[in-house]
């Protein structure tokens, strides 16, 4: 088969060569680390994966304890019926409460209030001097953000607040406006840094930070319990005792129904679940002092699950089988994973981050599958364009199917091969206008390789007049001697017919010859860099053109070796001789095949006879040959071994001096 215009080797199959191990392990690890910084960095998937995340924390998490050291005082909307006058709040009232806590001796206070503007002199010179001369550890709620407090309530707020007490208490939020992060704090006016509120209250229990921010890490209170923080409203803080407060962080702020809440995690199982400011901020310092409550899992664990999840996807992409079952196989994949997120979360509370491996795998799915699709492609188009003219289409559709099957470089097979040749086609051919040697050699060849490729052979070359196919190559064909011997029949059947017509036209064409033989052989690539063919080289490969020549001194028009006889269960054939070929050293068994109905059963089994007393008997043989030939004249076997009888030749032994 010339494959000159094509190029050197068939595209390797897919999955092997184009995603070799480095291809593979690239796309694997560039598709987990841009999925990775896409969640991180890209605003939908950010939110996304943030959404995904919610849903974790809100619903899956298993529901812990009430903490027990951080306590929160709340000013309810019980709390302020007491007043006369809603806001600001009552300062002498906040007064007491401070020093009603701090008789506890509690770890320390945060008080989330703004004191950003004056109400009655007497109660705001109280709180004021609370404030500064309190003996606990004290955290007042403060801010410089122009969004909170002008320059002239900010002033007020500096000079109400001691520098010492202040503590940031501005709340982290997303673009989405969902509180998420601890707030680490910030620079004063005055380019003071300022700690934030819960850092601070952390730092007075012993707990040093850094001035980073951290995720909050939710916890889901018990069933039926509101907060994951105890909760008591401020007004009856006198009535308990103040052991209540003693080794505990208590947190003062605002629980009111329209004032000072925000969005957390929370609010995914509902829109009204907020959260006011003072509970985000016990979550916050509950965050500092317990790390190792922390549900989230590294960057680095989270990082590695994208590499496996690509790498998995990687392989699926460029696997040889259907795309559809390729993705159910995926989808099965991150269908476990997320299976098993949900259950850590559940039964280890734990959180893994989910979206960016999903992404992973499906880029590294894509990616793979378009590179070694695109690979497919040419290797089809390239298995369509240099094997459809010379392979039925059968083989070739199996060679889409699977290229696996097909090796273009060098290797040692078992085929079988089938030579043709016309008789005196070099004197005829000079005797005719070329006008009409064309059309009619072209439609010679096309007969006959239309008769291979049905037999799922492949037409290797022409040569001149002779046609040279191989059975069993590029890919098995079971059966192929049989396939073989069948189509040098058909062969053998349309060159006589065609024959006939050419020389009632007037054109002397010759008989065809075929020869068929069975044997191992090396095929692959033979030539030049810039030129080459696929085909078959090997002994065997002599043997069958020998075989062809053979017949010129058989009479017969086709030979067939005893090695691909004996591989056909269904065709005829007798016996012609034991022929030494030229070159060889070992007799090959040389038998001609018969179509169906072409000698009668009685016949066959006559010549079988003559033949067996060749060699034992040759006076009888001649007698029976005699009889045969008189029966049936012209029978090229018959006449064959009755030459070599009347010669005084005995036996069926031949030895080829000439090709």
């Amino acid at each position: 088969m010339n494959a000159a215009s094509t190029p050197r080797a068939a595209k390797p199959a897919r999955g092997k060569k184009i995603a070799s191990t480095l291809t593979l392990a690239a796309v694997a690890l560039l598709s987990a680390v841009v999925s990775f910084f896409a969640v991180d960095r890209l605003g939908v998937l950010t939110n996304l994966d943030l959404f995904i995340q919610d849903w974790e924390i809100s619903t899956l998490l298993p529901r812990q304890p009430v903490h027990d050291d951080i306590v929160v005082l709340a000013v309810t909307e019980n709390t302020l019926r007491q007043f006369t006058y809603r806001s600001p709040l009552d300062r002498a009232f906040l007064s007491n409460v401070l020093q009603r806590v701090a008789a506890g001796k509690p770890k320390a206070i945060g008080l989330d209030f703004l004191f950003d503007q004056p109400t009655e002199p007497a109660k705001d010179a109280e709180l004021k001097a609370t404030l500064a001369n309190l003996k606990a550890p004290l955290a007042v709620a403060y801010t410089t953000e122009p969004s909170i407090v002008t320059a002239e309530q900010l002033a007020y707020l500096r000079s109400f607040v001691p520098a010492s007490r202040r503590a940031m208490a501005n709340v982290s939020k997303d673009q989405l406006g969902t509180a998420r992060l601890v707030f680490p704090g910030a620079n004063d006016i005055n380019g003071t840094y300022v700690a934030g509120l819960d850092r601070t209250l952390a730092s007075y229990a012993g707990v040093k930070t850094p001035p980073v921010a951290q995720k909050i890490v939710w916890t889901r209170p018990p069933e039926g319990v509101k907060y994951a923080f105890p909760e008591f409203e401020a007004q009856v803080a006198a009535l308990f005792p103040p052991q209540l407060f003693t080794n505990k962080i208590v947190l003062i702020g605002s629980d009111e129904s329209l004032v000072d809440r925000h969005r957390t995690p929370f609010t995914f199982v509902s829109d009204t679940a907020t959260l006011p400011g003072v509970m985000l901020h016990a979550y916050g310092v509950a965050t500092l002092l317990h790390p190792q409550l922390s549900p989230y899992t590294g960057w680095q664990f989270n990082l590695l699950i994208a590499l496996v999840l690509s790498a998995i996807g990687a392989v699926l992409g460029v696997l040889n089988f259907n795309i559809a079952a390729r993705i159910a196989v995926a989808a099965l994949v991150l269908g476990i994973f997320w299976l098993g997120a949900v259950e850590l979360a559940i039964n280890r509370n734990t959180i893994m981050g989910l979206l960016a491996p999903s992404l992973a795998m499906i880029a590294s799915f894509s990616i793979m599958d378009s590179l070694s699709g695109r690979d497919a492609r040419k290797q089809r188009q390239f298995i369509q364009g240099a094997f459809s003219r010379y392979v039925s289409p059968k083989v070739v559709e199996a060679l889409i199917a699977d290229p696996s099957r097909m090796s273009l470089e060098g290797e040692r097979r078992e085929m079988t091969y089938l030579f043709t040749d016309v008789a005196n086609f070099t004197t005829m051919s000079e005797g005719i206008d070329s006008k009409e040697l064309a059309p009619m050699i072209n439609a010679y060849f096309e007969g006959v390789t239309s008769i291979v490729l049905r037999h799922e052979g492949m037409v290797d070359k022409f040569i001149g007049d002779a046609v040279f196919a191989i059975f069993n190559a590029p890919v098995d064909i079971p059966g192929h001697a049989e396939k073989a011997v069948r189509c040098a029949l058909e062969i053998d059947h349309f060159c006589e017919d065609f024959r006939k017509k050419q020389n009632a036209a007037g054109i002397d064409l010759g008989l065809t010859r075929v020869g068929v033989h069975t044997g191992v052989a090396v095929i692959g690539n033979f030539g030049s860099t810039s030129r080459f063919n696929y085909t078959a080289q090997g002994d065997a490969v002599n043997v069958a053109a020998r075989l062809e020549g053979l017949n010129k001194q058989l009479g017969t028009r086709v030979c067939v070796s005893g090695s691909a006889k004996a591989q056909c269960t269904t065709v005829a054939f007798r016996p012609i001789a034991s022929v030494v070929l030229k070159g060889k050293g070992l007799p090959v068994e040389v038998w001609e095949p018969l179509a169906d109905g072409a000698i009668a059963e009685g016949r066959l089994r006559r010549y079988e006879a003559a033949f067996t007393r060749l060699h034992d008997a040759p006076d009888e043989a001649l007698a029976l040959f005699e009889e045969l030939d008189q029966e049936l004249p012209g029978d090229p076997c018959v006449r064959f071994h009755l030459r070599r009888l009347k010669k005084g030749l005995k036996g069926a032994d031949l030895v080829m001096t000439e090709k």
